[in-house]
């Protein structure tokens, strides 16, 4: 029992001190504006990999093609990855508004064996793209009209190879979608503030921008094009190499795109597995030593749950710790919440840590060891 305890205490006071440094980086990061009268002038190229999304893509490429940005600085590519719905007809119908459709069929056939289709559909629209800045986001995401301006603008200000922007869910307001939402939000606070501390650098590719040079520098996705997921932050990894790299977080709800939650318990953790598989993949030893933290103090409550059943001991200490857990969750995250307009969701956070808990050991688990389907298609 004293062992338990002092790995508790030591567990819970990094754990502590870990939320405690996000909620100070988060206040760290200084939100982005675009200076009044500022004109961009950057080339864009807006790449979008989309498989069976023709409930959602025609709304992704409406809220792109209304971007308060001049419409000869930017091109959408869409590669339709061998959908089997009427995706690619949708995107089709753009083609007189600077919409292209590149079928993926054209440069692999569906029988193939590969194993990162997305990586290897937004490299076939990459070199079939015009602009010096890549954009890519899903196909499932809508964007707001400042999206690209100030995308465009903190490029040319800060000039770096790599931009990570916000993401925000749509959801319902059932309690799955809003378990979601709150642990997405968590995850964007996280993202801005090791970007700010210099804590492992972290991305999602519903919103992300790099150059289309440095893309080519660092081989595009060789190297990592076997693994399936990462196509975000793996390719990030590549960048941050280059001794001339600098990788900029726009903190700005005008550039924050809004995607899908997921409908259902079993497509959420598919997702979340799928997030999971990449861990170990990369050579950054505080990200790795982080992750490892939060992985072990969660697996630590959801121990102590089951050990109390057995053993009364267990009871205070389960519990204690439960509510640190929650008070200092809460305290990291009331200002990202604020920050993304849904404070309203922390009404409901207390009661749904008992199930982050029991997702964060078991998305964490299945992510190392497991398979998971996604987009119809079984992947290791």
């Amino acid at each position: 029992m004293l062992l338990v305890f002092i790995l508790s205490l030591l567990f819970t006071a990094g754990y502590v001190a870990l939320m405690l440094v996000y909620r100070r980086g988060w206040n760290m990061q200084p939100e982005f504006s675009v200076p009044a009268l500022y004109e961009p002038s950057t080339r864009i190229s807006v790449i979008i990999p989309a498989r069976n999304e023709a409930a959602n893509i025609g709304a992704c490429i409406e809220s792109i093609l209304a971007q308060i940005y001049p419409e000869y600085l930017f091109e959408i590519i869409v590669i339709d990855d061998h959908s089997e719905d009427d995706t690619a007809a949708i995107v089709e119908e753009y083609a007189s508004r600077n919409v292209r459709c590149i079928r993926l069929s054209d440069f692999i056939p569906m029988g193939n064996s590969v194993n990162a289709f997305k990586k290897v559909a937004i490299a076939t629209g990459i070199a079939h793209s015009n602009g010096a800045l890549i954009v890519t986001t899903d196909a499932d995401c809508t964007a707001p009209n400042t999206w690209l301006r100030h995308i465009a603008t903190i490029y040319e200000q800060q000039n770096p190879v790599m931009i990570v922007a916000p993401v925000i869910y749509k959801v319902k307001r059932n309690i799955l979608q809003i378990f979601q939402l709150i642990d997405f939000m968590s995850m964007q606070g996280i993202t801005a503030a090791a970007h700010t501390l210099k804590l492992g650098n972290m991305s999602n590719g519903a919103n992300l921008a790099f150059r289309k040079a440095t893309f080519d520098r660092v081989g595009g996705y060789e190297g990592i094009q076997h693994l399936a997921s990462g196509d975000d932050f793996l390719l990030m990894m590549k960048m941050n190499k280059l001794s001339s790299s600098s990788i900029s977080y726009l903190k700005s709800v005008n550039a924050a795109v809004s995607t899908l939650a997921q409908p259902d318990w079993r497509g959420f953790l598919q997702q979340r597995i799928r997030w999971a598989s990449k861990s170990g993949k990369y050579n950054d030893t505080r990200l790795t030593l982080i992750l490892v933290l939060v992985y072990l103090f969660n697996l630590l409550l959801f121990t102590l749950a089951i050990a109390s059943f057995f053993d009364h001991a267990y009871q205070f200490l389960a519990v204690a710790l439960f509510f640190i857990k929650v008070l200092i969750e809460y305290y990291f995250l009331k200002p990202v919440a604020r920050f993304f307009h849904a404070e309203w969701v922390l009404w409901y956070f207390p009661f749904l840590q008992p199930l982050h808990i029991v997702y964060i050991v078991l998305a964490g688990f299945l992510g190392l060891v497991g398979t998971y389907e996604w987009k119809g298609r079984k992947v290791k």
